[in-house]
């Protein structure tokens, strides 16, 4: 038998309203470095565990398509880091292990480290040269300072949680939407036509 879907109009205003709240919020300083890096950069990598990974990738994608040379880290097909680089890491928490070692070693070769995150004192947000900080509206990580792996190890993400944005929903959301309104940002600045980023489309699918 069919059950009607509980509260979704609902859910998605709530999330809406936590978007809004969150761009009221936000650091005008933090968010002005980022943009400037992203701006100036020529070679840009992005990185992210989980779902955040897909956040990361769909960043470098847009980046790609305004004609950056940006790469996914752990891709087959992805160049060495080097020297002047600037990598982009999407975590939440900011102690995802894997995340922490490849920032690492992207400090120890000279590159530039931004993080977006939700909890900016962590080991990441220590390690990073430019931080975005947009908060933790639903508490999910100031509450749980297991990394990733752990989490996922132990079944965490399976628990019972608010039914609201749970498993750091909220901070992937708001993480999507902050990377496409700096892409949107970028497109103004650099007055990239339409037509051209069209042209860098894939059109071999």
């Amino acid at each position: 038998m069919a059950a009607e879907p509980p509260h979704i109009p609902a859910f998605m205003q709530q999330m809406g309203e936590s978007i809004t709240k969150t761009a009221g919020t936000l650091d005008p300083a933090q968010m002005a470095v980022f943009f400037n890096e992203m701006l100036s950069a020529e070679r840009v990598y992005v990185a992210g565990a989980g779902r955040s990974g897909l956040i990361a990738k769909a960043f470098g994608l847009r980046m790609m398509h305004l004609g950056y040379e940006s790469y996914v880290v752990g891709e087959t097909i992805t160049p060495a880091f080097q020297k002047g680089d600037t990598i982009v890491i999407f975590s939440g928490s900011g102690e995802t292990q894997s995340m922490v070692s490849i920032c690492g070693t992207a400090r120890d070769l000279r590159g530039k480290i931004c993080l977006i995150t939700a909890i900016p004192d962590s080991r990441i947000g220590k390690i990073a040269d430019i931080v975005v900080n947009l908060g933790d509206p639903t508490e999910t990580y100031v509450h749980d300072k297991n990394s990733f792996e752990v989490r996922q190890i132990t079944g965490k993400y399976r628990s019972v949680t608010s039914a609201f944005a749970p498993f750091g929903t909220m901070f992937e959301t708001l993480a999507l939407v902050f990377s496409d309104a700096v892409i949107s940002s970028l497109m103004e600045v650099k007055k990239d036509e339409i037509s051209r980023m069209q042209g860098r489309l894939s059109n071999v699918e």
